[in-house]
């Protein structure tokens, strides 16, 4: 549904910090899912674990807040323009199964609560039907330059 060119129109991140391939699913204001091919050739499997490569845990929440960026934005495109999306919170995240090379992980997230520029999520990851992982994820957007937007924080000449 939405493919790696929009999605780096939408995201600000790069490789080796991208890490959703494609959007299978949007329901706008309720739901998303997107996908995440796991290949042998990530920079973080040199380390985690060289005999037996495992995706690391963070990498999988990473996956799902990148997602409901993707939510957040294909929703609002204008704040894509000058806004970013913070992690805030991270509840209930739980690991079941490890995830190894040559896996799609497929990250369904949930909308469970909007509120001004605060953003709540149910997200669960899961490999061939089995769920991997899950967590609730909490999400705020804040201006992308708010430094030189004259605040409190900007220092003086």
């Amino acid at each position: 549904m939405i493919d790696i060119t929009r999605i780096r129109e939408i995201l600000p991140h790069r490789y080796p910090f991208l890490f959703v391939d494609r959007i299978l699913e949007f329901e706008p204001g309720k739901r998303i899912v997107g996908l995440k091919n796991v290949t042998v050739n990530e920079p973080f499997f040199q380390g985690h674990f060289p005999d037996f490569p495992i995706l690391p845990g963070v990498v999988i929440i990473e996956a799902m807040a990148q997602t409901g960026g993707i939510f957040v934005f294909a929703l609002n495109p204008e704040d894509a323009e000058n806004k970013n999306l913070f992690f805030s919170g991270i509840d209930k995240a739980r690991f079941r199964k490890p995830v190894v090379p040559g896996d799609q992980l497929i990250l369904e997230l949930e909308l469970l609560k909007q509120r001004g520029y605060f953003w709540k999520f149910r997200g669960k990851a899961t490999v061939n039907g089995e769920v991997v992982a899950e967590a609730e994820l909490l999400a705020s957007i804040i201006d992308k330059n708010p430094r030189l937007e004259g605040n409190s924080e900007t220092p003086s000449a």
